[in-house]
């Protein structure tokens, strides 16, 4: 069903507000706090607060119900932020307009304007970080969020361009564009093979020290793999667990347990001997992928950035190692 169109809001005054403004107005409303706003900003909360009280003047209208612990959006607000989101959907599809012309002649294409991405922690930290750090560099004009989150997100509610992902893709309404292939192994220190000896089949885990990791939508205490007869589940339990890979793997090298991580979490270990594989023969399906709310033809800049994702998690020093199978 078509979206009704915004209500009216009072014309402003010339030069009552320009695109920072909005911009502004737009994430208070999201974070439902001038602080978070703020803080995702790195501008001072009075440089938030004066830009909203700028633009309520210019509109002769409260946009905010503020109390001392929450900030409420008004119904005026309601109506104006419909417009806003209109009024910043233009203004970057202005910018990514423009820049499809030197594209399409072969010449370097400037980006600029905001870039949200989400993903899990290990995968931000290791791999997007760093590889977002050399897009910025190469575009100045990018404001680049990332967030990681141990969830999943709802790109549209949350605003997210981009969430890098491992596992199926279920939402009907999101594009996903492949990034590796990938599947979680299970694995162990050889200090606790030699003290515990490696389980001869599936059901035997359920009698070892799990390392139990959460991340994001997975079960906690079940571990759903593939193997040599088809689709097994089996419910595992340990003394330690934790929602960071980089912890669990930790005790595992400390030879406190097994582990059920992905492939590229654990290439290095395994190639050095620290850790060894336990029940080859099973693993758990966790391609990953670039995942968008938008097509990528729509904008320049949400193609070319996604893109570029995709190439340096596939190629170069922050690539994902997922040879392990």
């Amino acid at each position: 069903m078509a979206r009704p169109a915004p209500a009216p809001i009072p014309k402003p005054p010339a030069k009552g507000w320009d695109l920072d403004h909005l911009r502004v107005f737009a994430l208070v409303a999201r974070r439902a706090s001038f602080v978070a706003a703020a803080t995702e900003l790195g501008m001072s909360p009075a440089y938030v607060s004066k830009r909203v009280a700028e633009l309520e003047r210019a509109l002769g209208v409260a946009l905010f119900h503020r109390t001392t612990r929450r900030v409420l959006i008004s119904e005026a607000g309601d109506a104006a932020l419909a417009w806003t989101l209109r009024v910043l959907e233009a203004a970057d599809r202005l910018q990514d307009s423009v820049a499809m012309t030197p594209e399409a002649a072969g010449e370097p294409v400037t980006l600029s304007g905001p870039l949200r991405i989400s993903t899990s922690l290990r995968l931000g930290r290791h791999h997007v970080s760093p590889i977002l750090a050399e897009l910025q560099a190469r575009h100045p004009g990018l404001e680049i969020w990332l967030e990681l989150l141990d969830r999943r997100v709802d790109l549209l509610a949350e605003g997210f361009d981009i969430d890098i992902r491992m596992g199926e893709v279920a939402e009907p309404h999101l594009i996903a564009h492949p990034v590796a292939r990938n599947a979680r192994v299970l694995c162990a220190a050889p200090s606790y093979v030699a003290r515990r000896g490696l389980p001869q089949n599936l059901a035997e885990l359920a009698g070892h020290d799990c390392l139990l990791y959460r991340e994001r939508h997975q079960t906690f205490g079940v571990w759903r793999l593939s193997g040599p007869d088809g689709p097994a589940s089996v419910r595992v339990t340990g003394p330690m667990g934790s929602n960071h890979s980089d912890i669990v793997r930790n005790w595992a090298l400390d030879g406190r347990g097994i582990i059920l991580l992905a492939s590229w979490d654990v290439a290095e270990q395994l190639r050095r001997g620290e850790l060894v594989r336990v029940l080859p023969g099973y693993h758990q399906g966790a391609d990953v992928w670039a995942v968008t709310a938008a097509r990528l033809d729509q904008t320049v800049r949400l193609r070319l950035c996604t893109q570029f994702l995709i190439e340096r998690l596939q190629r170069g020093a922050h690539a994902l190692d997922t040879s392990v199978r």
